[in-house]
């Protein structure tokens, strides 16, 4: 348990101390945005470009890790609508955007941190390979889902062309395609740029995790906390189950392996789910507040992941 509390405990501090700070006015609230949009569009790019100059592809792209992790993803989706639809009485389009909420991880404002501190460098080459695609595979996919459930949707190729416009200037993901080509060109970074591209990765930590708890005081809990509390539970317990079920018992990964998959999927729900929500205008409350409980929530539930799967 001690060894839990060393890896979750200060990533959680930095977090309250975010959230604190812009409650009492320590910082101001109209700052939170920059920070966020620092580490996503310049701090992460680095991190990822640089771990993919010198990784070892034939070590990171594990399909037996990868798959049943977006197959959990998808799963817990379809399992979400469909409690959306008949329990909670939701339109197809706001089935939809519950079932994104419960879907989509935060792997990089908590997901780094967290599995930087508890399994070392050994562990981030598979994270890596898994947020590569976490962005381009499951925003098309929640926009071609969205598409289709809407009655007042677009053409599905709409969707399409979307979610493939937002892989193609994202910067995450232009960090990581650069790195790779560096990577298969042996690329030698002179000394300024290698030495300017580590000191604005050593910020995404502190920077992101200070900057999502700024974020959650603009999450306010609303009329429809059950049902975010019940997808924050989707999110965090049944996508890792479904996760490490087709991993170990049907795959055969080795636990000490696949416990990487599994306690990347056990993160809370990323901002991107506000954004999809707010771009749809569905269920825009219900996402706010999964960002919220399932954040909170996931302080108690990441510690028992890692007392499952161990540190």
């Amino acid at each position: 348990m001690l060894a839990v509390l060393n890896v979750v405990a200060p990533v959680f501090a930095l977090i309250g101390l975010g959230y604190f700070a812009v409650r009492l006015r320590l910082y101001p609230r109209e700052g939170v945005r920059g920070l966020i949009a620092y580490v996503n569009n310049f701090a992460t790019p680095c991190l990822l470009f640089r771990a993919m100059l010198t990784v070892d592809f034939e070590a990171a792209f594990v399909p037996s890790i990868i798959i049943p992790f977006y197959l959990g993803a998808v799963s817990v989706m379809v399992l979400v609508f469909l409690i959306a639809r008949n329990l909670f009485n939701r339109t197809p389009g706001e089935a939809v955007a519950s079932g994104f909420a419960a879907m989509f991880t935060n792997t990089v404002l908590v997901g780094i941190p967290i599995m930087q501190r508890a399994y070392g460098d050994e562990a981030m080459p598979i994270v890596y390979s898994i947020i590569g695609l976490h962005a381009p595979l499951l925003m098309t996919f929640g926009m071609f889902a969205m598409e289709l459930a809407r009655r007042d949707g677009g053409k599905i190729s709409t969707a399409l062309l979307q979610g493939a416009k937002k892989s193609v200037t994202n910067p995450i993901l232009i960090g990581i395609a650069l790195g790779m080509i560096g990577n298969l060109v042996n690329l030698d970074m002179p000394g300024v740029l290698d030495d300017t591209t580590a000191l604005l990765a050593s910020t995404v930590m502190p920077v992101a995790l200070f900057g999502l708890g700024g974020a959650l005081n603009e999450y306010k809990l609303a009329d429809t906390w059950l049902q975010a509390a019940l997808m924050s539970g989707f999110k965090l317990v049944v996508h890792p189950a479904i996760a490490w079920v087709i991993m170990v018992p049907v795959l055969r990964v080795d636990p000490e392996i696949a416990r990487y998959g599994v306690l990347l999927a056990a993160m809370p729900a990323g901002i991107n789910v506000y954004i999809f929500s707010t771009f749809y205008n569905r269920s825009v409350d219900i996402a706010a507040n999964t960002i919220l409980i399932s954040t909170v929530m996931s302080v108690f539930t990441i510690s028992m992941w890692l007392l499952v799967l161990g540190t």
